[in-house]
């Protein structure tokens, strides 16, 4: 384990097993956005790298994120300024932890594969698909409600690089369309460690990464983990500080290297993990 410090073609909506003899896609009306505005953008030190038009699509996604917010549980900021500061940099600060660790592992980082697990309001899955459009994204969400926002979301956006997978990680790590088919897992505020890595670790290759964004102190949490990620088939790489307007003014990014192909009996079934964590 090393401590580092650091400041698609198509789009398609795969919807849970119940739905898939449907051939139903969730879709909502485009809503009327209210003019982008990137100077909150501009003015952040890792939006300010992307491009003018980049920064137009973090506007228009963080538009359609307090304007859906209005009516579902989407986040609890309610602010642009405050979305921009905690969500939108937030999730950029993972990509320098990401790429260092994937290049150090001989990989090339101009092609991953990453899925966003448990995306919620698309974070950080949305928000890196803007700064790297060359990569392919799943968003993995189990809330059809959520699903209907990141579809929308990628539409309004603009991205040919994401697809939307509503569905429960442990349906879709058991899948064979899915499991181990991904450079990157990653994941943002959805569970305990050892609970997130039954999540994750199934979906990553051998030799991919597993990449958790957690708090300022994630210490004891990580050794909780240990034994768990070890079962799963990976390792401690990387845990590394990164800059974050929260209250403790930083979070971590824990990273994992998956050494072993995964034992088939995991993912358990829905709401084991969660439940009865390893």
């Amino acid at each position: 384990m090393s401590l580092c410090c650091c400041s698609a073609g198509s789009r398609r909506l795969l919807l849970p097993r119940l739905f898939l003899g449907q051939h139903h896609r969730l879709r909502r009306p485009l809503l009327h956005l209210r003019a982008a505005s990137t100077a909150a953008a501009a003015a952040s030190s890792s939006t300010a790298s992307l491009s003018p038009a980049q920064q137009r699509q973090v506007s228009l996604y963080v538009d359609a994120l307090l304007e859906w917010n209005q009516r579902m549980n989407l986040t609890a900021i309610t602010d642009e300024a405050g979305v921009m500061t905690r969500h939108v940099e937030d999730s950029l600060a993972v990509l320098p932890p990401l790429e260092r660790a994937y290049t150090s592992r001989g990989g090339d980082v101009a092609g991953i594969s990453l899925i966003d697990v448990g995306s919620g309001a698309g974070l950080p899955g949305l928000i890196l698909a803007v700064a790297r459009p060359s990569w392919k994204f799943t968003l993995l969400e189990s809330m059809r409600k959520r699903c209907t926002f990141l579809e929308h979301a990628v539409e309004v956006m603009e991205l040919s690089n994401v697809d939307v997978v509503c569905d429960r990680a442990e349906n879709v790590g058991q899948s064979h369309d899915f499991r181990e088919a991904f450079d990157v897992a990653a994941a943002r505020a959805v569970a305990e460690l050892k609970v997130l890595a039954e999540y994750c670790l199934p979906l990553v290759r051998v030799g991919g990464l597993f990449v958790a964004a957690k708090g300022h102190d994630p210490h004891e949490e990580v050794r909780s983990a240990k034994a768990a990620v070890h079962t799963l088939g990976a390792s401690m790489l990387d845990l590394c500080n990164v800059d974050s307007v929260g209250p403790h003014g930083q979070r971590t990014a824990v990273v994992y290297l998956k050494e072993r192909t995964t034992p088939k009996k995991y993912p358990r079934h829905p709401g084991t993990p969660s439940k009865t964590p390893l």
